[in-house]
């Protein structure tokens, strides 16, 4: 009976769901906006965009919001919260100007004890209008 549980325990661990929400704004770029796996959500980059894929607004702080609540909006379609984050990935297009924008931003929105996190400048992101992406790890603690 405990070998039953194991073998059950061990092929969860391996098994890959796929985390969409409806409307799915990156099913035509054949990418999935968070994959299950391992104990862990992985939540693909998500842009200050809106769900009919309309960037929000020219603003860095409103891109920001948006795209923490487009995290939030996939974690919470896969059981989660911004409270299960333990890895943030932030790219943005100027540092110099958006860094301590950035961290108003991990203060606003995360709660300690932060999450870790890799912060990087990128020449450009997806949309030519984008100035921020953020991509984070979870707990899945279902």
């Amino acid at each position: 009976m405990v070998m039953g549980n194991v073998a059950t325990e061990a092929r969860s661990a391996t098994e890959i769901e796929r985390i969409a929400t409806v409307p799915d704004w990156y099913e035509p770029y054949k990418i999935s906006q968070a994959i299950r796996a391992g104990g862990l959500i992985h939540v693909s980059g998500q842009a200050g965009f809106d769900e009919q894929g309309r960037t929000v607004s020219d603003d860095f702080l409103e891109q920001g919001r948006q795209a923490f609540a487009n995290v939030e909006r996939v974690l919470a379609t896969a059981g989660a919260s911004l409270a299960d984050v333990v890895k943030v990935g932030i790219f943005v297009t100027d540092m110099a100007a958006h860094l301590e924008h950035v961290i108003a931003l991990r203060e606003e929105l995360l709660s300690e004890p932060y999450p870790a996190d890799t912060l990087l400048e990128v020449s450009a992101l997806a949309q030519p209008d984008w100035r921020i992406e953020v991509e984070v790890t979870a707990l899945d603690r279902r």
